[in-house]
């Protein structure tokens, strides 16, 4: 293999339409903030599918919510690229950006007030390593450290990884200022307690 090429962002090379049967997460999550009430938040959103369902709803339930996808498929980026210029009502309170999670920069993000990472440990392989990206447990980290205290940070526990996602998880939760909320659905949710 090529230095050159083996140094490629690792992207994902197909879009996700929603398929309830096999992921309701971002359905069970719009139930949750609309169960909670959990209104005028700012919410990061990581892998957005090609359906757009959390940007969508959110847009149009009232709840003035916003929404920050990032998504590793070409794709579905494009899919939001043609929901935005369809729909400016959505692309008001939704913006998605393409990229590997595995490489954020904490400097070019805000504060949230609600982090779904519903995909941990679903995406990263030995291809991010060449780049030194981030590792699952350091992206949770840093999105804990962006989430506001008293938000929340949710988990999907039917994810294909979800068994080592719950490692990552554990310890996680024991460097973290968090308390485990519970479980809605199929997520897992914690609160951020300082």
């Amino acid at each position: 293999m090529n230095e050159n090429m083996s140094r490629k962002l690792h992207f994902w090379d197909a879009v996700w339409d929603l398929q309830l049967a096999q992921c309701p997460c971002d359905v069970h999550f719009c139930d949750w903030l609309e169960t909670e009430k959990i209104t005028d938040a700012s919410i990061f959103h990581f892998g957005t599918g090609s359906h757009h369902v959390i940007g969508i709803r959110t847009a149009e339930n009232g709840s003035n919510n916003c929404v920050l996808g990032i998504t590793a498929s070409p794709g579905e980026y494009e899919s939001f690229v043609k929901l935005a210029i369809d729909r400016p009502d959505v692309e008001k309170s939704y913006k998605v950006f393409f990229g590997d999670i595995y490489q954020l920069e904490k400097r070019l993000l805000p504060e949230f007030d609600v982090v779904t990472l519903f995909h941990l440990c679903e995406f990263r392989d030995e291809r991010n390593d060449l780049y030194g990206a981030l590792t699952d447990l350091e992206v949770a980290t840093m999105l804990t450290e962006l989430t506001r205290p008293g938000g929340y940070i949710i988990f999907y526990t039917k994810s294909f990884a979800f068994d080592t996602a719950e490692k990552v998880i554990a310890v996680w939760e024991t460097e973290q200022q968090v308390e485990k909320v519970g479980l809605y659905e199929t997520l897992l949710v914690y609160r951020k307690t300082g």
